[in-house]
């Protein structure tokens, strides 16, 4: 598509009297992995739950694939897939039911195959009819990961994508969404602690801080402006509100 997958504009959120997110503006366009960073608290989950339209916003709007969320709420989801380890599926149901289940929501053709194929891709093909109460937390990321991507989504919305996994797994996950974006175009958000994995996928990053923005670049120019020698370190020097150079 021509234009932005996300275009966030002056949005806020207020829970009582705390603004959660405070005049938030950012945009991410087709094929662009964005890196959504901040300390606990920051509103990183808040700004994802208002693009899944799970939240509303108290000012401002959103627009996903130019289209109002807040008027086209099932055209946009339709397009749009998210994962997150905090978010777990049924337990009781085996992982190809759970696949299944959430497949036909989507009205995913072709659904059974394309299961085997995320399956062999995420390594969790021996996992399929176990039910999802008996995995480790690592297999149950790959899981949740195999269920943002049932759908072929535009836009993919990630919490913590490879929390819980060893770092022969997180590595090839990593792979595997960098290679998912290339061949299809889509636009991937991404929330992570993991500094080495933003500075790898990420094209942009958007530091939040109590809310707001407080600076939006590429990894390499946001260490070099704030004069430090890491992602990390510049990460830790909004989140403890250092004084940078």
């Amino acid at each position: 598509m021509a234009g932005p997958v996300v275009e966030v504009e002056h949005v806020g959120k207020r829970f009582k009297n705390v603004w959660a997110v405070s005049d938030l503006s950012f945009s991410v366009q087709p094929g662009e992995i964005v890196g959504l960073l901040g300390p606990n608290g920051a509103g990183k989950t808040t700004t994802l739950s208002m693009l899944l339209a799970l939240l509303v916003p108290t000012t401002g709007r959103i627009r996903l694939f130019g289209l109002e969320i807040a008027h086209h709420r099932q055209a946009v989801l339709a397009r749009t897939n998210f994962s997150s380890p905090y978010a777990d599926l049924p337990h009781r149901l085996t992982v190809r039911q759970n696949l299944l289940v959430y497949g036909r929501l989507y009205g995913v053709a072709g659904l059974r195959q394309t299961i085997v194929d995320l399956a062999a891709r995420l390594d969790i093909s021996a996992l399929l009819d176990r039910p999802l109460g008996e995995l480790s937390s690592g297999q149950r990321t790959r899981v949740a990961l195999a269920k943002a991507l049932i759908n072929a989504p535009e836009l993919l919305l990630l919490d913590e994508p490879t929390a819980s996994l060893d770092p022969d797994i997180a590595d090839r996950v990593r792979a595997w969404l960098e290679d998912y974006r290339t061949r299809t175009g889509a636009a991937i958000l991404l929330s992570s602690h993991n500094m080495a994995e933003v500075e790898r996928l990420c094209d942009r990053v958007i530091m939040l801080h109590q809310g707001r923005c407080v600076d939006q670049d590429t990894p390499a120019r946001l260490v070099a402006r704030h004069g430090h020698r890491s992602l990390e370190d510049a990460f830790l020097a909004i989140a403890r509100q250092e004084r940078t150079s």
